[in-house]
């Protein structure tokens, strides 16, 4: 028997994650999508993978643009997450840094510039996976999403 969306939405909020915002620049513009589907693919060439659905806006930057940025969230973050997920909050100052010519969360716990080697179509989203060009990490404590709220860890 074929399991619907909202079960399996509620089966794999069962699963703890963490918290990204994946970014692109387009011109002068940028541009942020918060992903919790987000994996390490290779350790060599060190890959990523990042999930994107097909009717987010950020797709069809992705589909175009070379680059992105990956920024893995500290758990002070959850208002970037929230915001970048559609729910925009106002922000008090500019949350991006620009690194390498792209913009990444300032204060976030992990940062990666990667080039997209390969777009994979995978039912109603697209895999992108990056090659990482660049990474930066800090240690604050991360973010955490499980059964639809942010936790904290330690």
């Amino acid at each position: 028997m074929p399991i619907t969306p909202p079960e399996f939405r509620q089966t794999l909020g069962r699963w703890p994650s963490g918290v990204t915002v994946v970014t692109m620049r387009d011109g002068e513009a940028d541009h942020g999508i918060t992903v919790s589907a987000f994996s390490s693919l290779s350790l060599e060439p060190p890959l990523i993978g990042v999930a994107i659905a097909r009717k987010a806006r950020s797709h069809a930057f992705l589909e175009r643009l070379p680059r992105f940025a990956v920024s893995v969230l500290s758990d002070d973050q959850s208002h970037l997450s929230e915001h970048f997920a559609g729910r925009p909050v106002d922000l008090a100052d500019a949350p991006f840094e620009e690194v390498d010519g792209l913009p990444l969360i300032r204060g976030a716990l992990a940062q990666l510039v990667c080039t997209t080697v390969q777009r994979v179509p995978v039912g109603d989203h697209t895999l992108y996976v990056g090659q990482i060009e660049l990474s930066r990490v800090g240690e604050q404590a991360p973010l955490a999403y499980h059964r639809g709220e942010y936790r904290r860890l330690g």
